[in-house]
Parts: structure tokens; C-alpha cells; sequence
């Protein structure tokens, strides 16, 4: 079968890329009734993109977090919590 032409290929993006293309593509639904309200789509396109980048720099807070933990752990440190 052929692939449709809607289809995005995300196996090549990175993580940030995904994030911001599922806050984008999630949050539709939320921009589209903003931009009814607003009078323009392009502010609820705008309000999901914004969405999935801050949640992609949470998700890379967590996981630089996570792996600090766990190296120090390797190493027998008490884990530096964040300031």
C-alpha cells in the first residue's frame, strides 16, 4: 500500500520536533475554538506550537535530571539536586 499524503514521517525528527509537532497537532482542537473566539486560526496554530515547546523543554529538564541522578548514583555520589 501506498502512503497517504497527509502522513508525516516523525522517525527522522528529533524528540524537540515531535513534541512540537503533537502540541501543535493535540492542541488544534483547543486553537481551533481560541481562533473562533479570536477571529483567527493562526493564534490557536500559534497557542499549540507554543504548547508542545514548553512541554518539550520540560521533558528535557526531566530527562537531564533523570540521567544526573542516575550517574551519580553509578558512581556512588548522593545525587545533586537542582537549584
Amino acid at each position: 500500500m501506498g502512503r497517504e499524503p497527509y502522513e508525516i514521517e516523525v522517525s527522522d525528527m528529533t524528540p524537540t520536533q515531535q513534541r512540537a509537532l503533537s502540541g501543535t497537532a493535540i492542541d488544534a482542537g483547543g486553537g481551533a475554538v481560541i481562533g473562533a473566539i479570536a477571529g483567527n486560526a493562526r493564534i490557536g496554530a500559534a497557542a499549540g506550537l507554543a504548547g508542545g515547546l514548553i512541554f518539550d523543554r520540560v521533558k528535557r529538564g526531566q530527562a537531564s535530571s533523570y540521567s544526573a541522578g542516575y550517574q551519580a548514583g553509578a558512581q556512588g555520589q548522593p545525587p545533586n539536586p537542582p537549584q
